[in-house]
């Protein structure tokens, strides 16, 4: 049976269920069938590799952070294709998140909006979790590793929780995200201001090539960004990416703009909003920022991309790759490889 046939059969059920019930259901039961040998239908995508950040990526198309946040499911991810995995956001101490329900799809506008606040078991099990998967021990592919703060940090140490997780991942990491995006952490995106900004990746960069010597190599570091920024403050982030010499940028995460759902179930409850609904969001983002990065600096396009059409035009506003999540709950596995197909063929700048 083919990838899209199966899923067809499987979302009915999957959306008859709570949104975070029918994901804790569907990760634990890819695992145990790929932990087996059981062939999950899945076509691969044809090798396409990309240099990026000085990482070969075996294809364009990326897991985003945020389905695996323990990292407790990546070898059963690497089966569904994709050029990397990505996963967390990870906290330094194991932390519950905000109540549930806390995650609601909006199937109309094939969004959704989450609450999670950086639910996870802590650093020191998602490493652990790393550790123990087969495509970390046989180095398989390209794996990112998200990092975030506790909630209870309060804002002006959040970078001792940066460094803290930095050290803890950074020997495990084919490259570590920093996450000060997500809107469910109070105050988290207030990190994307100037003066904050600067000093906290300027203790980052410190870390990182102080690790670079410690471990004998070097781990890129990418900033994971809002949409929901303006033309002066991408300028700024701009140009913070360059003064500190951060390998990357990924836009972007989730948005509170609610302009896409109006009216629709759900659109008011709290939280980020993903899915179709931010890919304009997002392309703009992407869009200004290749203004003020050029070449110098890559950016991973996330935001969606439902179809190999939409991915195409992330890399065409910018982007040298892409990220998945919420399309993978509308279109299943499938979307893996039509996007990877997408890119095989030449876009025009």
């Amino acid at each position: 049976m083919s990838d899209k046939f199966l899923y067809r059969l499987a979302r009915p059920v999957l959306f008859s269920l709570d949104p975070e019930t029918a994901h804790n259901l569907t990760l634990p039961a890819l695992r145990r069938a790929q932990a087996r040998g059981m062939k999950l239908g899945v076509k691969q995508p044809d090798a396409d590799p990309r240099v990026v950040m000085g990482i070969t990526f075996p294809n364009p198309v990326g897991l985003a952070a945020g389905l695996d946040k323990d990292g407790a499911y990546i070898d059963a991810l690497a089966a569904l294709g994709f050029g990397s995995i990505e996963v967390g956001t990870v906290t330094p101490r194991a932390q519950a998140g905000n109540p549930r329900p806390r995650m609601f799809r909006i199937p109309k506008a094939r969004g959704i909006i989450n609450r999670m606040g950086f639910n996870n078991g802590g650093v020191d099990a998602f490493v652990a979790n790393v550790q123990a998967s087969k495509f970390y021990q046989e180095r398989q592919g390209v794996l990112g590793l998200n990092i975030g703060k506790n909630a209870d940090t309060p804002i002006e140490k959040a970078a001792d929780d940066y460094l803290a997780c930095l050290r803890k991942v950074y020997q495990y990491a084919s490259y570590v995200t920093v996450n000060i995006s997500s809107p469910n952490t109070k105050n988290l995106r207030q990190l994307q201001s100037a003066s904050e900004l600067d000093a906290l990746l300027s203790q980052l960069k410190a870390e990182q090539l102080r690790l670079a010597d410690e471990h004998g190599k070097y781990v890129p570091l990418a900033l994971k960004i809002a949409p929901d920024v303006d033309g002066d403050q991408i300028r700024n982030i701009a140009g913070a990416l360059l003064r500190h010499k951060i390998d990357g940028v990924i836009a972007t995460n989730t948005t509170l703009n609610r302009r896409e759902v109006e009216g629709m179930r759900h659109s008011l409850e709290t939280g980020g909003l993903s899915g179709q609904p931010v890919f304009e969001l997002s392309n703009i983002v992407i869009r200004a920022l290749k203004t003020e990065l050029g070449d110098e600096i890559p950016i991973i396009g996330v935001g969606g991309i439902m179809s190999g059409a939409d991915a195409a035009v992330k890399i065409r506003q910018g982007a040298k790759l892409v990220q998945l999540y919420s399309g993978l709950i509308y279109r299943g596995p499938a979307l893996v490889r039509e996007c990877a197909n997408a890119l095989k063929i030449p876009v025009q700048e």
